[in-house]
């Protein structure tokens, strides 16, 4: 058996099998049915995204929408490539991926360039304003590669692979193509994420198949798209994992399991206007994750609709596929819980929108600074009917904004209110520190022993409360800091009134660095963690 990070422990078969594929019976969470004992808070800030640290509380919790930011599109076609011919312009990711490389300091954007023309990049200095990079493979264009004669590019995904040993491979990269002989799935590597190695084949799977890493317990992920064998139209999730993303990319069918798909609460958290039906349900197109702070966040792509379903029915009318972003996160890596199932990023379905629909997450998922997750993330138009329009064309590349660690947030109305955690440990911490918008009221927390009793010096009237609206704010105690506490279970009991907070963590020093993953990255870290 395998302990995680957070005092999990995974049965001795892993990964799970036997999820059912063929009904809409909701998928457990065992972790959260069963948490640890014992806690374990070392790595990255803890997310109030469950229940999974609450023992008790007292207070509503509110989930939170990333909002697209005013600038966007930041990348719209505009080149011969991704004009398309006029068919399908295309700018935006389809997956791909975008990533901050600290080596060269700036923000990549990795995108599908013209409706299966081919994969491109683009480069900024600030993660907003991008520029395209003009590339030695084909001369005139900011291509990565130049596909086979006759080659189509589908799906792809680009990683920065910043904990490898091998230079050669920091970037790898997945593509599913479309060939005169059959479709093809291969995997590369590159030092630079510009030229890149001999590909080699995967094992079979279907389009909009992709990647991802998990570092918490360092495997590599394949996401790949399953035809379900059930009476309904629809869409699930297989899953598979492995040690070398190279050599384990040769997968056999038998080593995948199902993993994931729409279940009840889909169907029933139907929108207004939204056409739903038992014989043809919400599905489950795509699943992206990356790894943020202390847990594996994912974006679950969901397609709406009776007739938005369909490819055909599209197809005739040129109008994108309804698909929203939803927000799910794990802490085993597999088991992905989404408690709010109103869409995260949602498309607007209205003609002449840049975001009309067909929304798709990239690789990566979000860049982060200290106060902001950015979301890059492809919105088709499809564009105009005096254009043409077109399933697949007008793509552009947005931002939607979200608040550091704002997913999810314990909210505290105008009465006292208090949150208790399960019972937590930390080996190196010595500070407390919160995420709260408590610009209107206050939090304080303190500490208590197994049983509940306040150790002196850390009792509420210890503690100078936070009255400020921040993403990273002290905690601090009369009785000194934290790190008398290591190693050692202890429960922290929150008290706030006209607060919402979203995380705390304890850190190894007052600059208040997490040690969690920062997804995509950003230009204050040097690297994958907030180290």
């Amino acid at each position: 058996m395998e302990k995680l990070y957070n005092g999990i422990v995974l049965p001795k078969s892993w990964p799970p099998k036997g999820i059912d594929e063929g009904t809409l019976d909701g998928i457990r969470v065992p972790y959260l049915d069963a948490p640890p004992d014992v806690i374990d808070i070392d790595l990255g800030r803890q997310l109030f995204v469950d229940d999974f640290l609450l023992e008790e509380c007292w207070l509503e919790r509110r989930y939170h929408q990333a909002r697209f930011s005013p600038d966007s599109p930041v990348l719209s076609p505009q080149t011969p490539l991704e004009m398309n011919r006029g068919v399908a312009p295309v700018a935006a990711p389809f997956t791909d991926g975008c990533w901050y490389d600290p080596q060269d300091g700036v923000y990549r954007l990795y995108y599908h360039a013209g409706w299966f023309d081919g994969t491109a990049l683009a480069v900024s200095a600030d993660g907003r304003h991008f520029v395209r990079k003009n590339l030695d493979n084909q001369v005139g264009t900011n291509r990565i590669f130049v596909p086979k004669p006759g080659w189509q590019r589908d799906g792809s995904c680009v990683w920065l692979d910043q904990q490898t040993d091998d230079p050669r491979q920091r970037y790898k990269m997945f593509h599913y193509f479309r060939t005169p002989q059959g479709d093809v799935a291969q995997v590369e590597v590159s030092a630079d994420g510009m030229h890149w190695g001999e590909p080699r084949t995967t094992g079979v799977c279907g389009d909009n198949t992709s990647f991802f890493y998990n570092p918490f317990r360092k495997k590599w992920v394949f996401s790949i798209r399953t035809g379900l064998p059930t009476k309904w139209y629809s869409r699930g999730r297989s899953y598979y994992e492995c040690d070398d993303f190279m050599e384990g990319a040769a997968f056999t069918q038998e080593q995948l399991v199902f993993w994931q798909r729409c279940d009840e609460a889909d169907l029933t958290a139907c929108e207004p206007g939204t056409i739903y039906s038992r014989h043809l349900p919400p599905q489950l197109y795509h699943v992206n994750a990356v790894a943020y702070e202390s847990v594996m966040l994912g974006l679950f792509a969901i397609v709406k609709g009776l007739d938005q379903a369909h490819n055909a029915v599209c197809e005739n009318s040129g109008v994108p596929k309804h698909i929203d972003l939803h927000a799910a996160f794990s802490r085993d890596g597999f088991h992905f819980s989404r408690d709010f199932r109103a869409p995260f990023i949602r498309c607007t379905d209205a003609e002449g929108d840049w975001n009309r629909g067909y929304l798709h997450a990239c690789g990566g998922l979000c860049l982060v600074s200290q106060d902001e997750l950015a979301f890059p993330v492809a919105g088709f138009s499809g564009a105009s009917p005096a254009e043409g329009a077109h399933l697949y064309g007008g793509a552009s590349t947005g931002m939607a904004l979200l608040r550091r660690d704002g997913f999810a947030s314990l909210h505290a109305n105008g009465t006292l209110q208090y949150a208790l955690t399960r019972k937590l440990r930390f080996a190196h911490g010595k500070y407390l520190f919160v995420n709260a918008d408590a610009l209107r009221g206050f939090v304080r927390a303190q500490i208590e022993d197994e049983d509940g009793r306040p150790f002196e010096g850390f009792a509420f009237e210890d503690c100078v409360p936070v009255v400020a609206d921040s993403t990273k704010a002290p905690l601090r105690f009369r009785g000194g800091d934290l790190g008398r506490f290591c190693g050692r279970p202890i429960r922290i009991r929150f008290e706030m009134i006209s607060v919402d907070l979203y995380a705390f963590w304890v850190s190894g020093d007052m600059s208040g660095k997490s040690g969690g993953y920062v997804a995509a990255g950003g230009r204050e870290y040097p690297g994958d963690r907030d180290v």
